[in-house]
């Protein structure tokens, strides 16, 4: 993926009123709940069948607890999440392959544009369900916790910064005895929403550090590389002096970086984290019920740790197939409801999203739309505007 994470968003934050070229474009208003929705024709639906999800390894252990969540109140359904990465996710969903798909990133404008055949003639939408930090981890013989600034993180995965008893990583720990041991620096070898949210606070906290934009592919031809996050915490752990990142629900048993903050060294958290997106603005001109957001990297309270992702499942506003229609509408709600939350948080240990989120998230699965149930004249959704009226819509 070439395009930066921020540019891609910020740019549908700025330049107006986006037209999105899908075929049959009428007025992009969903509509409203009525004789042809299927919540009227059938009030509670079953959910049968086999259903399958793809895309970023970073929800891995929250969806496992979702899907078992899930399974729990619909006996019926069989649901299967092929980790892949959220560049693989977003293609298996675009391409027709999966009820859903999962990503650190939001969909681009071309993406989007691109979501029509499948989406029923509908389009694609994000929902952010799973808020996590994104930990600097290593493993040292003996030590817990460092402390790194943006820049020292750069200069290490950049090579400028080769081992860990350098002068720079020696200052901000002053009362840590570091080894004098080579740094080897681990990173994601396939297309990673993780590695585009890390290359985009690199590239916004210290751009003289890391000159390269925010891309969810590795921008250097050299070092060590792994598939997926269990690829890259498995080579550290193997690997005395190694360093990576990754979501912070795989980093338990190695060291952990705290990253400056302002003028504080903050340690990751899920409140801190979530802090983050609390006063993050909202991607403006979406879809109705989408809810992209344009992430602060360079916030200076220590309240907050802006090496954060957040995860998105990527669904459609419309569904051909009536079981797996029903099926993304009583997942989506599951997912970003209260149980929903706090199960994943207690298995992956993310934030749980804010009341409001829950809430919006709940009328999004709500206006799903299934085409069987769909009367004819049915007009195509195009982008609206509806940043004052959901959360984080003050640009």
């Amino acid at each position: 993926m070439s395009t930066s994470l921020y540019t891609r968003l910020i740019s549908t934050a700025t330049a107006g009123a986006l037209v999105l070229p899908l075929a049959g474009c009428g007025a992009v208003q969903l509509p409203g709940l009525g004789a042809g929705d299927e919540s009227t024709a059938d009030p509670e639906p079953l959910v049968a069948g086999q259903f399958r999800g793809a895309g970023a390894s970073s929800q891995e252990a929250a969806m496992e607890a979702w899907i078992s969540g899930f399974q729990e109140q619909h006996p019926d359904a069989a649901i299967t999440y092929d980790s892949v990465g959220s560049g693989g996710g977003r293609e298996a969903f675009l391409g027709g392959n999966t009820a859903f798909g999962a990503s650190d990133v939001a969909l681009t404008d071309e993406e989007m544009a691109a979501s029509g055949p499948a989406c029923d003639g509908g389009n694609a939408i994000d929902l952010p369900v799973y808020i996590s930090p994104i930990a600097v981890t290593f493993n040292l013989e003996g030590i817990d916790r460092l402390n790194l600034s943006s820049a020292m993180i750069g200069q290490i995965f950049t090579g400028k910064i080769t081992t860990w008893d350098d002068p720079a990583i020696a200052a901000a720990n002053p009362e840590t005895k570091l080894p004098k041991l080579a740094i080897t620096p681990v990173h994601r070898s396939d297309d990673s929403g993780t590695t585009e949210n890390f290359t985009d606070y690199l590239h916004a906290t210290a751009p003289d550090s890391w000159p390269h934009g925010p891309d969810g592919l590795w921008p250097l031809p050299d070092g060590f590389a792994a598939d997926g996050t269990s690829g890259v915490i498995e080579t550290v752990r193997s690997t005395p002096g190694g360093i990576t990142y990754a979501d912070a629900s795989a980093t338990a048993d190695l060291g952990r970086v705290a990253i400056k903050v302002g003028e504080e060294y903050v340690p990751y958290s899920a409140e801190a984290a979530a802090a983050v997106v609390d006063v993050s603005p909202r991607i403006e001109n979406r879809y109705e019920h989408d809810l992209a957001f344009v992430l602060d990297r360079t916030i200076d309270n220590p309240f907050a740790y802006p090496m954060v992702l957040v995860s998105y499942l990527i669904v459609c506003s419309r569904y051909e197939d009536k079981a797996e229609g029903r099926f993304v509408k009583e997942f989506v709600e599951y997912v970003a409801s209260t149980e929903g939350q706090e199960r994943a948080a207690a298995a992956a240990g993310s934030a749980t999203i804010s009341s409001d989120l829950q809430d919006w998230i709940a009328d999004a699965a709500k206006a799903i739309y299934l085409t069987q149930d769909r009367p004819d004249d049915q007009s195509v959704d195009q982008p609206v505007d509806q940043a004052q009226d959901q959360p984080g819509g003050a640009a």
